[in-house]
Formats: C-alpha cells, structure tokens, sequence
C-alpha cells in the first residue's frame, strides 16, 4: 500500500496539473507515464553499468545513453533548477525518447510519439520530485502508485469507461486460475487491468514461476499480451505492466476486429476481457474470417466470435457482456449462442447487478466462461445471479457489507458437485444442456430461475377493513373521554 503521504502528494501534482490547464486525467497520466520510462531508461543503464564492472571492466555493451548523452539521465537533472530542468526535458530528453526502440520493448514503441505537455517548469520540479521519491526497486509500491493514479480516471468522472472495476477483474482472474504454462491475451486491453491482475495471481499461487529460469523468461516476455487501437492506452497499460513487474509483456496496436487481426488465430490458453459493447462495425472493415463465424456489425458479438479464433483447443474465457448477448433475438445472436453451447464448452453465466459500472453506464451485464474444444462438451451451465458485489448500486459506489463475490468463487468450485443439486429458486443452479436447448439457446438467468411463491394465507380484505374502522372508533371515543376528564 502507498502511504498517505505519497498519496498527498499526488493529489498535490495533481492539483497543479489541472490548474495548470491539463483537465483531461489520461494526459496527466500519460505525462506522468513519459518520466516514470525516463527514470526507468537510468535505472536500466545503472544496472548495466554495475554488471559492466564485473564481466568486462566497466565496458557497456548495450548501453541506453551514449557518450554525449549523459545529462539526458534521471540522475543528472532531476535535482537542476526548475527553469533548466524544463528546458532540458522539452528541448532533448522528449526528443530523446523519441529515437528509442531498438531494446525491443513494447514501452519503446509506445514513446515513439510522445509530446511533452508539462504545461510550466514549477509543476515539472514537483513531478520529478514526487517520482525520485518512490522506490522503484519494489514493486507492490509501484503497482499501488500507478494503481491510484489510474483510479484518478475514475474519480474525475472522465474515460471512467476504460476501466473495469477492479473486484470484477480479480474474480474473474481467480476464477479462470490461471497457470504459469499460460499465454494469456486481452484483445481490449485498455489499462491492462486484466493482464496485471492474472500477474499478481501466478505469483502469489505460483511463486516457483519467478525461480525457475525457463518460467521467469515465459513471464516477462511470452505470457502476457494486450491490443488496444487507443495509443494513449497503449503507453498506460504498458507502464502498468512495468510497475507491476512484468518487464517486457506484448502491449500492441490493433484494431482486433479488423481484417489485419487474422495472425493470432489459436495462440493463447485464456482470454480475460471486457470488450466495448453497443458498437457497430461496417462489414468492410471487419474481419472476413470473423463474419464467417457470425454475421453482424455488433461489437460484442464479432469480438466473442474473435475470442473463439484466438484461443487453442482446450484454452478458456472469462468475458463481460451486455445482457442482450443473453437474449438477443437476432439470428446473429442465436448463432453465435448456439455455438457456444454446441460446438465448445458453455461453463457458466454469471449475472452482474446493474449497477457495477455506474456511474459511466447502468447495463445490465453478465460474465461468460466458456471453454473452447471444437467439439462440444457442453452438459449443464452454472448460472449465478449477483445480486450484490460490496459497493452500492447507485451512482456513488460506496462501500457496504452485502457482497455475494466471496460466494461466486466458492460455489463455483463446486458447480459439478454440490451445485448441481440446487433448487432454481437458489442464488446458484444449474441447468442441463437439454433444457437450454429447448429454451432455443436463451442464456439469460431469468428465462431458468423459479420465484417462490408466498404461500401465507391472508384475511380477506373486508375482514381487515372491519377490523380497522372497529379501531378508529376505539381510539376516537378514547379521544373523547380523555377531553372530557380535560374539561
């Protein structure tokens, strides 16, 4: 955790962003993003240079500043006065980054085009100091700090869109356990907040993976991949890899329904995402191969039809969808339900409450889990109805006490089991094969869920009306008595 003092002192540089005339909370963080790289870029060339003094005698063979280049470093002018700092940094070091890319590293790629926009050299200063006083060397410190500033997005109520709530993703990650063999893709990345999170969790559950050379190299470089068409997301959810400690993940520009997405087709084990739903695409620029498999300009359909291409045999998904995904009534809709159900595994359904992405949107939505075999597989579907997820459901997403989250995860683990003994009238059940068929591949919980009917015998209505005027006329002659002992 960060403490409340760096906390402080973001919200102050912050602050002076905005009064300063950056209003929009992605370009502060971008800007924040350039001088965490630059500060990076040292730290790098630093650890270089001490592996140099042992092997070759202090020779760098592939250093990041070249001779001339030495006051371009982090060390060199973050403590120069204000004025001189603002100059070098606009004139050289921005410049600087944009030559850069020949480590190979998608960060490179990602500053290729960056703009310095630091609007004045005070507000520069008390970035720099702000960044020089965390240590970067730990990386919970880091993944908290860029945690809470991309919690900013939210909190300034704009592109709050991007991000996913963070409990939503954790579920869903500890949901789909994923492994260290995995290779696992987010075709919607945004901020990487589905990649950084299935990071933490092989390292928590799967600490051998940083220990074993093999397994650390598949880590850093070959687990995690990310495509965005937002350059701007690109560079964030990069940094947000970096500061989490994932040194190199595969963060790239694509458009993922495009016809220029056909390279990736059965390439990853699990597909984590939140894709942009309520879009619509022209069936020209939309991948041939992607129509093939569903024919419609919808967004969330065309991206669980690219999910099916991307993943391998055997692989899964955990994917967010708006409800009408559930219950379209578009052949488009049911063709695609169909082959969720017929030719791969269909695991489970899980309805959110409508108010999870309040307070940018009030749709309804689910989480699919789906595994893909080609063959079918699927026998029954869980099905979960959330009814609460530790936040309020309006606007203001307080915390509160209600929270079936905990229950999702441990009842998930028993939907071949236990589960399956439940009533339909439970938060949880499940459902044959055979009755979802009938129901023609309708997925929506409502159309399996029974209400318990109120069985409680009640008076008749006339009986409690007599009832209640019999009371009145016993409480307005006490009315009367009790003035005549008055007077």
């Amino acid at each position: 955790m960060i403490t409340g003092e760096l906390k402080s002192k973001i919200d102050r540089v912050w602050d002076s962003f905005w009064s300063g005339g950056i209003s929009n909370p992605l370009e502060v963080i971008e800007q924040i993003t350039y001088l965490l790289f630059i500060r990076r870029l040292d730290d790098l060339q630093t650890l270089e240079e001490n592996k140099a003094r042992v092997a070759t005698g202090g020779v760098v063979e592939s250093p990041v500043f070249l001779p001339g280049q030495e006051h371009l470093r982090w060390k060199r002018f973050k403590d120069d006065e204000a004025a001189a700092m603002y100059e070098l940094v606009a004139g050289e070091v921005f410049p600087f980054l944009r030559t850069l890319g020949g480590d190979g590293s998608t960060y490179s790629e990602h500053m290729k085009d960056a703009r310095f926009t630091v609007p004045t050299p005070a507000l520069l200063s008390k970035v720099v100091d702000m960044l020089n006083d965390i240590p970067m060397a730990d990386r919970d410190t880091n993944g908290d700090l860029y945690e809470y500033l991309l919690s900013k997005i939210a909190n300034a109520g704009v592109n709050g869109q991007f991000r996913t709530p963070r409990h939503i993703i954790k579920l869903m990650v500890d949901m789909t356990a994923p492994k260290p063999t995995d290779e696992i893709c987010d075709p919607a990345c945004g901020t990487a907040g589905f990649l950084v999170a299935a990071s933490e969790y092989v390292r928590e559950k799967h600490p051998a993976t940083l220990t074993d050379a093999a397994q650390r190299k598949h880590f850093h470089q070959s687990m995690f991949h990310g495509y965005d068409f937002d350059s701007t997301m690109l560079r964030i959810g990069s940094m947000n890899m970096l500061m989490h400690g994932v040194e190199s993940p595969d963060i790239r520009y694509r458009d993922s329904l495009s016809e220029g997405a056909a390279g990736d087709a059965e390439k990853y084990t699990l597909i984590l995402a939140n894709p942009p739903f309520a879009g619509s695409l022209d069936y020209d620029s939309t991948s041939k191969d992607l129509q093939r498999v569903v024919k419609t300009k919808k967004t969330e359909l065309l991206f669980l039809a690219l999910f099916l291409k991307l993943l391998k045999s055997g692989g899964r998904a955990a994917v967010i969808v708006p409800d009408g995904v559930l219950f379209g009534s578009s052949k488009a809709h049911k063709d695609l339900r169909k082959t969720l159900v017929e030719d791969q595994k269909l695991d489970a359904v899980v309805k959110l409450p409508s108010g999870v992405f309040k307070p940018y949107a009030g749709v309804s939505t689910a989480i699919l889990f789906f595994t893909k075999t080609n063959s079918g597989g699927t026998d029954d579907v869980w099905f979960y109805d959330v009814q609460a997820d530790g936040y309020s459901l309006d606007d203001k997403r307080n915390p509160v006490e209600a929270d079936d989250l905990p229950d999702v995860l441990t009842r998930w683990a028993a939907r071949t089991t236990t589960e399956r003994d439940r009533e339909r009238t439970e938060q949880s059940f499940c459902v044959p094969k055979t009755d979802i068929v009938a129901q023609g591949y309708d997925l929506s919980l409502n159309r399996y869920k029974e209400i318990v009917h109120d069985e409680t015998e009640h008076r008749p209505p006339l009986e409690i009306i007599a009832d209640i005027e019999a009371l009145e006329d016993e409480i307005a002659k006490g009315v009367a008595e009790l003035k005549a002992m008055l007077s």
